[in-house]
């Protein structure tokens, strides 16, 4: 059989599933350790034995919800402001299994984030990535901004090791912490932040796929408020009157948050939407007058 031959059938197959036909071709190029190029370049070669079954196999791993991407071992973050001579503006990133995998509302986030920083490529900010995963966030910002310092914190090792792998491979220094929320860090231009923000009660009709995360990284209390409130009251600490952060949020409670920032103090508040059309973010500046804001800080939740 050829490699033609075996794509269309599994083509056919992933569809008649519900799935993407495109990755048949992902996986059969994964299978093949071959490039996506490669593979197309040599459609009517033979394929080995063991590849159809190899394929099956994740045919029906994908049926039960299992992520393509913890199959092929990484994961493409694209982001409109990265493209450069070493890439069409994507990060290839590792995954693995209890980590995060990088989705494409947080690059809607990312792109947000750019947009409160200056269009110059060499500001030296100081930028932060809170609950980095993958270091995905940290990563786009170190690209973008060769020349600041970016940090990036997590609370789990196994996602700590990864995004300092990650950096490793994509030539970009960063400073990876084993640490909570903004770790202390002071006089800061930018946080960014994807943490986690879905309600408890979503467990019960999440999608399958979500099953296979750590649901440290996604349930955050009742409302999905419980991090993403504490990150609001240590980013004020953290950063430099006027500095801004950038939130990703559930739907069910961006709005919620939005308010708690303004009774707070902060100025520029601003809920953004994602592709589809829900609430998905939040922008907001610390007040340049500081002291102007302090007795309304007081009354945060």
């Amino acid at each position: 059989m050829t490699r033609l031959e075996l794509l269309r059938q599994f083509e056919r197959r992933f569809r008649e599933a519900g799935l993407s036909s495109q990755e048949a071709r992902w996986l059969l190029a994964h299978a093949l350790r071959l490039e996506d190029t490669d593979l197309l370049r040599g459609l009517h070669e033979a394929v080995p034995e063991g590849i159809a079954e190899q394929l099956e196999e994740w045919l029906q791993q994908r049926r039960q919800g299992y992520p393509l991407q913890l199959i092929l071992g990484y994961s493409l973050f694209y982001v409109r402001g990265l493209e450069d001579e070493r890439s069409g503006g994507y990060l290839r990133l590792e995954v693995r299994p209890g980590v995060l995998i990088p989705r494409p509302e947080t690059e809607g986030l990312v792109e947000l984030a750019f947009g409160l920083l200056p269009r110059d490529r060499s500001f030296p900010g100081r930028l932060l990535d809170v609950g980095t995963g993958s270091g995905a966030i940290a990563l786009a910002l170190k690209r973008r901004f060769p020349k600041a310092e970016v940090w990036a914190t997590d609370i789990d090792p196994v996602a700590v090791e990864l995004a300092r792998e990650n950096a490793r491979l994509a030539g970009l220094e960063i400073q990876v912490l084993l640490e909570p929320y903004t770790a202390d860090l002071k006089a800061l231009d930018l946080i960014v932040s994807n943490p986690p923000y879905l309600p408890e009660s979503y467990r019960q009709e999440a999608p399958p796929e979500l099953s296979y995360e750590n649901p440290q990284a996604l349930y955050s209390g009742p409302e999905g408020l419980d991090v993403p409130r504490a990150l609001l009251r240590q980013a004020w600490d953290a950063l430099k009157p006027g500095g801004g952060l950038a939130l990703e949020m559930a739907e069910s409670n961006v709005q919620i948050l939005a308010e708690e920032a303004r009774r707070a103090g902060w100025e520029a508040v601003q809920v953004h939407y994602d592709l589809a059309g829900r609430p998905r973010y939040l922008t907001v500046r610390k007040a340049s007058d500081v002291r102007s804001t302090l007795d309304a800080r007081r009354s945060t939740p």
